[in-house]
């Protein structure tokens, strides 16, 4: 019995550890907007600010159609490849799918504006302003990502809440006709895809790609920027300093290897101030 007690205390305590080290904070928060409970799990870095004074970036991160904040929270881990930055996993509400569940039995988010009475970009908005008010992140550095149904709600943001998000990372996903019609407003922006995707075809995707860089107005010919387990990617510049990454792996509908360390590294290197990509490009 002892012995068990010293084991439980030293797993304790290596957990304590641990959670300093890593010096992050989680936890799950509920808002209920009418009259249901919609849930984000939020990780958060120790403290309220950089060593500098300024209040961190935020990182929203939406699942993919079937997926749950959770699961996404350990899939993309943005919390472990950027433990400076706010990170907040969303959790959706059972929605008719399109490509997949059109009887809309699993988690996922609204495709176009007026889905079900837009209730996820309410949700956004308020979770950002709760965050904002708070002061618990700098609202000039919102940064939005999401795999599959999440990366299309991830496109749906962009042509819909431009103006509250600095840069855009949408994974295995495409933007709809609205997405086309709508988002007039560059934004930087790093779109990975796969190659044999059997679901989000990369036919389709490279049609939504060919709208980012017709929006950011991005140079003909790119550049090799930076690779990640089987990812490859190609740098678009942009005089609107808007600039374009396609990344690329063989792989399937999935949320491949690596990824997460190329989309934080891109969100890293959009200067807040002017949208440059900065660093060794």
């Amino acid at each position: 019995m002892v012995r068990r007690i010293v084991r439980i205390a030293l797993i304790s305590l290596m957990a304590v550890l641990f959670t300093g080290i890593r010096g992050m904070s989680q936890e799950v928060r509920i808002w209920k907007l009418n009259g249901v409970d919609r849930q984000a799990l939020i990780f958060k870095p120790a403290g309220s600010s950089f060593s500098n004074g300024a209040l961190p970036p935020v990182v929203f991160a939406f699942h993919g159609h079937g997926g749950n904040m959770r699961q996404a929270s350990r899939s993309f881990a943005y919390q472990d490849e950027w433990p400076q930055a706010v990170v907040v996993y969303m959790q959706g509400l059972p929605t008719p799918g399109a490509l997949t569940d059109p009887a809309g039995l699993k988690n996922g988010w609204q495709a176009r504006k007026g889905d079900e009475l837009d209730r996820d970009l309410k949700f956004f908005d308020t979770v950002l302003n709760s965050l904002t008010v708070e002061k618990s992140i700098d609202p000039a550095r919102v940064f939005v990502t999401g795999h599959s149904n999440g990366g299309g709600f991830t496109y749906l943001l962009w042509a819909n809440r431009a103006p509250k998000i600095r840069a855009f990372a949408p994974v295995s996903a495409i933007g709809n006709k609205e997405f086309a019609a709508a988002s007039s407003v560059p934004k930087p922006v790093i779109h990975i895809m796969g190659y044999a995707d059997p679901l989000v075809r990369p036919r389709w995707q490279e049609i939504t790609i060919g709208v980012d860089v017709q929006i950011n107005g991005v140079a003909k010919s790119g550049c090799s920027w930076e690779n990640a387990g089987d990812i490859k990617t190609t740098l678009y510049r942009s005089d609107k300093s808007t600039p374009v990454v396609v990344g690329v792996h063989p792989g399937g509908h999935v949320f491949p290897r690596g990824a997460s360390t190329l989309i934080v590294k891109f969100f890293q290197m959009v200067d807040m101030k002017t949208g440059q990509i900065s660093g060794s490009l």
